[in-house]
Order: structure tokens, then C-alpha cells, then sequence
């Protein structure tokens, strides 16, 4: 596959001209990577330098909470951009640990690389701004959102406001008395409920860890 077709997979190089990709494949400088199973890209609290796009494989993100009761392990396939948020504003440091659950080919495009193409190119310009756009209105409308009618509803809340990506086979390291005090609720009730939820095949109960073959199926 040419450099800019692979390219165009990722939102900030769609809408782009023939001849703008060329101009972007020409002048910047791209760096390529490659990554063997289980070889971390980025940890939790590393700065975040650098725009990395996964073009092919497939990547596991690690979320733990600040207390360490729960770690969520997320998996992800090309493509997909590494936290692009997190190369500006007030925190510049992943938020997630990645590393590679296949053998995995990167893109990688440095920040003031990134700063040229922000000032040549109005539609990487646009996208990036659409991207940041899109995901501080998402976080604004999350609290506004109608309360959960019942704890099914609000343990479906629960898995997805913890996820990076909202769709995909998600593993869950957490203990029932630890989901019943995030949502204050009992332990035997969000026990039931999860019985309910894996007798639908929604998901799978071991002890202390949750697996969720698709997250998606959860709003069904």
C-alpha cells in the first residue's frame, strides 16, 4: 500500500487532495515503526511527543484507575491515532499504556512536524481541530445526559465512560464490591444484574476480571 493511501485511513488526511498528500508525503518527515507482540509503545504519564498512527496489527491499552481498583484492557486494531489529544494543551502525557498485542506498523510524526503541517495544510488544519472539537462537546454532554433508568442501564454507563474507544472486546479487572461503591448500590444487586447481562451473552464473569466481547452489544 502507497504511503498515502495509508494515510488517508486516518481522519486528519481525509478530504486532502492527491497533490496535498503528495506535498505532505514529500516535505515531511515521517518516521516508521515496528513493533514485536507484547513490546510497549507508550506507558501512562510518558510525554507525549509525537502523533503515532497504527497502520496495521493490533494494539492492547491499559486504563487504571487513580486508586487501582480497576484496570480496563482495551483492544484496538489499525487504524488508529495514539491519544491525539494528549500532544497539546494542559496535559501532555498519555493517560494509557499501549503495547502491542500483534506485531504493529507505525507512522509517527513529531510535534513540531505536526506545528508545519498545522500552518501548510487547512484540512489537517480542520481536522485536528474537528477532532478536539468533537470530543470536548462529547464530555460536555456526558453530564447532561439522562439519569440511567435502572442498574443495568447504569452498569452499560459504567463500562463505557471507563473505554477509550467505544466499541470492541474490552477486559474488565475489577472486584462486584468495588463496581457496587461506584455506583452505590449493593453488592448482590450488581451481582444479579451482571448474571442477567452474561446469561444475554453480553459478557463473561471470572473472579475479579469482566470480559466483554463487544461493547457495542451492550446498548442492545
Amino acid at each position: 500500500m502507497e504511503i498515502y493511501d495509508q494515510l488517508l485511513r486516518f481522519s486528519l488526511f481525509q478530504g486532502m487532495s492527491h497533490a496535498d498528500l503528495m506535498e505532505v508525503v514529500t516535505h515531511t518527515k515521517l518516521g516508521f515503526l515496528k513493533l514485536s507482540t507484547g513490546k510497549y509503545l507508550v506507558k501512562e504519564g510518558d510525554s507525549c511527543t509525537h502523533l503515532s498512527f497504527l497502520t496495521h496489527g493490533s494494539l492492547l491499552c491499559e486504563t487504571v484507575s487513580d486508586d487501582g481498583a480497576c484496570k480496563v484492557v482495551e483492544y484496538i486494531k489499525a487504524p488508529y491515532i495514539v491519544q491525539p489529544d494528549r500532544l497539546f494543551g494542559l496535559s501532555q502525557r498519555y493517560t494509557s499504556t499501549f503495547k502491542a498485542h500483534s506485531h504493529c506498523n507505525f507512522i509517527t510524526i513529531d510535534k513540531q512536524e505536526v506545528l508545519l503541517l498545522l500552518e501548510t495544510q487547512l484540512v489537517f488544519r480542520l481536522n485536528l481541530l474537528n477532532i478536539m472539537a468533537t470530543e470536548s462537546q462529547r464530555l460536555h454532554r456526558r453530564a447532561w445526559r439522562s439519569a440511567p433508568a435502572n442498574l443495568r442501564e447504569r452498569l452499560v454507563r459504567y463500562f463505557f465512560s471507563r473505554c477509550n474507544y467505544p466499541a470492541g472486546a474490552k477486559t474488565f479487572y475489577v472486584l462486584m464490591k468495588q463496581i457496587a461503591n461506584d455506583l452505590n448500590d449493593s453488592r448482590l444487586d450488581v451481582s444479579r444484574a451482571l448474571n442477567d447481562m452474561q446469561r444475554d451473552q453480553q459478557l463473561t464473569l471470572h473472579r475479579g476480571r469482566i470480559e466483554i466481547p463487544l461493547l457495542e452489544r451492550l446498548l442492545m
